[in-house]
């Protein structure tokens, strides 16, 4: 008996192994409307779901002096549409038990539909009424701006959800990936339904925009219904135009910006500085080496933080990739008298990538990893659907996706050592620390120039 389980365990993993390799992105089409609207279609037929996103390329990076605009604006267009006000819209949705949500990054802002196939006209109706005619009611927006201000103060409650706000602040000052993207409550208090309106009309255009939908459709006869739906959108009023972003400073000093919270009991942090741009070809060969450093439980940082010294519950590395600009940063939290201590320990693990370097044997286990988990992130129609979009926003096409696997191979010791060099940051480190000042101040001082502000102060302004 145990001889067949053997078998079984070897044709299993041989099968898997083979997946693998085999694995690449489902065939689709790209369509662009004579509007400029641009239209992707991949059928997805094993489950009778399809889900639609519409794109926009415009995120938060666009707010101008009003933080959270986009967030603002995308949200309010799901408080009714077309000839729906908000509670029969919901309704709507609701009776057949498809779902719409919103979504917002610094680069793009998204609204997205999930629903059966056999309700494909219906909601497809409601999504092209929600972004060509939103209602923007005055009520609803009054309404939404009061819990959305109540929603803003209690985030600062808890660190781990602002933290990364305060980070690009740091890392990106002066620059529009500075701006947070759920805003602060002095923008939010100074918008009105008029900025909505107005950040809707200059950049919620087809010309602007991608329809993705993947599913159970055959796709000649949906891109009939989507010209049916989207073909005669024209966009109002004068379109946004669109400025170039400019070039990231660098740093020329460590520099710590201490967060005071009075009634902290712990001290978070984010060490880094300046990472890569979405279309850095070094990507996923990053994402490798980042594995052994943060990027999963067994990771250097986790090991030394949480297993060996039971500083923290967690600690982790990454790079978020823009499409302009990027950042990388170690993060992890530790009880207030462990704070030297860990700060100490991770500045430590984190040079073990220059005084040790990853050898064969360490990068195949990352490498493994990174393949074992690439195919499952991409099954469902819902996560298909993303991928279209981010592929629409970020310029990148299907080979990220059908040469992953030989781009992570391919990477080997040598090459490694040179990305280290090149993209990880080692001097001028910009530490982002929340907790007690009066009991940590004077710790974190030896780690660099301090900036202190007030976790109750509006804002997130250094």
């Amino acid at each position: 008996m145990k001889t067949i389980y053997k078998v079984i365990l070897v044709v299993a993993l041989f099968l898997s192994q083979q997946a693998l390799a085999a694995y690449s992105l489902p065939e689709y089409q790209k369509t662009t409307l004579e509007n400029g609207l641009t239209i992707y279609l991949m059928e997805q037929k094993e489950v009778p779901l399809i889900d639609a996103t519409v794109v926009f390329n415009a995120g938060a990076t666009r707010d101008g002096d009003l933080p959270g605009l986009a967030t603002m604006t995308t949200e309010n267009m799901l408080f009714g549409a077309g000839e729906l006000d908000k509670n029969s819209f919901e309704e709507t949705l609701e009776f057949v038990g498809a779902e719409m949500s919103t979504g917002v990054s610094l680069d793009d802002s998204r609204i997205s539909a999930s629903f059966a196939k056999k309700d494909q006209d219906k909601i497809l109706k409601l999504l092209a009424d929600v972004v060509q005619a939103p209602a923007f009611n005055a009520e609803e927006f009054d309404k939404y701006k009061t819990r959305y201000l109540g929603n803003l103060k209690r985030q600062k409650e808890s660190p781990r959800n602002v933290i990364g706000a305060y980070f690009n602040q740091q890392i990106f000052a002066g620059h529009p990936y500075s701006s947070p993207v759920g805003g602060d409550e002095t923008s939010v208090e100074q918008a009105g339904l008029e900025h909505l309106k107005s950040f809707y009309t200059g950049w919620f255009r087809p010309e602007n925009a991608a329809l993705v939908l993947v599913g159970d459709f055959d796709a000649k006869a949906m891109l009939t219904l989507v010209e049916s739906l989207f073909g005669n959108w024209q966009g109002t009023g004068k379109a946004a135009k669109a400025t170039a972003f400019p070039t990231v400073s660098g740093f020329e000093k460590n520099r710590v910006v201490l967060v005071n919270k009075d009634d902290a009991r712990e001290t978070t942090f984010f060490i880094g500085g300046q990472g890569i741009a979405r279309s850095n070809e070094d990507f996923v060969a990053l994402s490798v080496i980042n594995t052994v450093l943060g990027g999963r439980f067994t990771s250097w940082l986790n090991d030394e933080l949480r297993v060996n010294s039971g500083l923290t519950y967690g600690a982790r590395s990454r790079f978020d990739a823009m499409k302009h600009a990027g950042s990388f940063y170690i993060s992890t939290f530790t009880a207030t008298e462990n704070t030297e201590a860990a700060i100490d320990l991770a500045l430590s693990t984190y040079q073990r990538l220059w005084e040790q370097g990853l050898d064969d044997a360490t990068l195949k286990s990352a490498k493994a990893y990174v393949k074992g988990l690439f195919p499952p992130r991409y099954e469902t129609t819902g996560q298909l659907s993303g991928l279209l979009g981010d592929m629409f926003i970020y310029g990148f096409n299907e080979s990220f996706i059908n040469n992953f696997q030989s781009n992570v191979d391919k990477l080997d010791a040598k090459a490694s050592k040179a990305l280290i060099n090149n993209y990880f940051p080692r001097e001028n480190l910009q530490f982002t620390i929340i907790g007690k000042s009066a009991d940590i101040k004077e710790i974190v001082k030896k780690y660099g120039d301090i900036t202190e502000v007030n976790i109750t102060a509006p804002g997130f302004s250094l």
